[in-house]
């Protein structure tokens, strides 16, 4: 079994707009912008990885927490994907994402996320008692996204070394402070999320050689695999024996929406890895998977064929490290 952990979800709210002119002009106090179409989804790392899995017919359960009217909104969203749900409900509202798509710049846009509510102590012991049952019969825990405010920056180390206590592989697809805590418990995976700062610790990500330091430096605390968005149609995986390169041969006018992307990739590799499938074959999935999601107007790609359309554009290299 698979679980995903997405301890703020959030509504995400997509609009398309015909035109844009920011920042605003000297004296101008404010300016409507209509949007042609907008959309709206469950969202959140772990949660995009499970409605991923469930478009591919695999099953996961989601937890989390959720609160208000917006929470019913998104665990609505969750199960309709068919995905299993097990949240713990706190008082407050479930946050709301925004996301307008800028014309004038191919998948780009301008993103408000909002802060989410506090996790109070109670729901924290709720929680963990869910998540202790549930880890016993799993094989992979996702743990993912930004912490919610009243849960400590060393909560994912907390999560990840009771994965470990399980023989349970964890991946670990957040960043700053809480990403740098939980390495050390020596998750299976390490997917940083760098959208604001491409710095892991102390560390630059920007270029190759800057990944593969920052990845060596991951696998010596504990990290069993390090994988980084390069650039936008590109990663980098770092393990113990070999550097992976995954590139996709897109041209990036044919890239839409590249929200969701990321979660698409860490899905679509669970996802061969669970079926068994060896590491390269699973990259090359993973990756097709977060390009045919990038050329949909929607977060996440909807169906098997799509990905499996995408595989031919898709480069594994691998070499020798250091």
């Amino acid at each position: 079994m698979i679980i995903t952990v997405t301890l703020n979800p959030a509504l995400d709210k997509t609009y398309w707009v015909d035109e844009t002119h920011l920042p605003l002009s000297v004296g101008e106090e404010d300016r409507i912008m209509r949007a042609h179409r907008s959309l709206s989804e469950p969202g959140g790392k772990g949660i995009n990885v499970s409605v991923l899995l469930a478009r591919l017919g695999m099953e996961s359960v989601a937890m989390g927490f959720l609160a208000g009217h917006t929470g019913q909104i998104v665990l609505r969203g969750i199960l309709s994907e068919g995905v299993s749900a097990n949240f713990v409900w706190i008082e407050g509202e479930t946050r709301t994402n925004a996301a307008l798509m800028l014309p004038e710049r191919q998948a780009a846009s301008l993103k408000v996320h909002e802060e989410g509510p506090t996790v109070p102590a109670r729901a924290v012991e709720i929680f963990l008692a869910k998540y202790r049952h549930a880890v016993a019969r799993a094989e992979y825990v996702v743990l993912g996204g930004r912490l919610p405010p009243g849960l400590p920056d060393d909560f994912y180390h907390q999560l990840a070394l009771i994965a470990a206590q399980h023989n349970v592989k964890t991946v670990l697809h957040t960043g700053g402070f809480p990403l740098q805590e939980a390495i050390s418990a020596g998750p299976y995976l390490v997917k940083p999320d760098i959208r604001e700062g491409a710095v892991i610790g102390d560390e630059a990500v920007s270029t190759e050689e800057e990944i593969i330091s920052a990845g060596h430096h991951a696998l010596d605390r504990g990290a069993k695999m390090f994988l980084v968005s390069h650039h936008v149609t590109g990663d980098v995986l770092v393990t113990k024996d070999a550097v992976w390169e995954l590139d996709a041969r897109v041209t990036l006018s044919e890239l839409r929406n590249l929200v969701g992307a990321d979660d698409a990739l860490v899905g679509g590799l669970l996802y061969q890895l669970k079926k068994g499938e060896d590491l390269e074959s699973a990259l090359k999935f993973g990756m097709a998977a977060a390009l045919a999601s990038s050329e949909a107007e929607e977060k996440l790609v909807r169906s098997r064929q799509a990905i499996d359309a995408e595989m031919e554009r898709i480069e594994v290299r691998k070499r020798t490290p250091r």
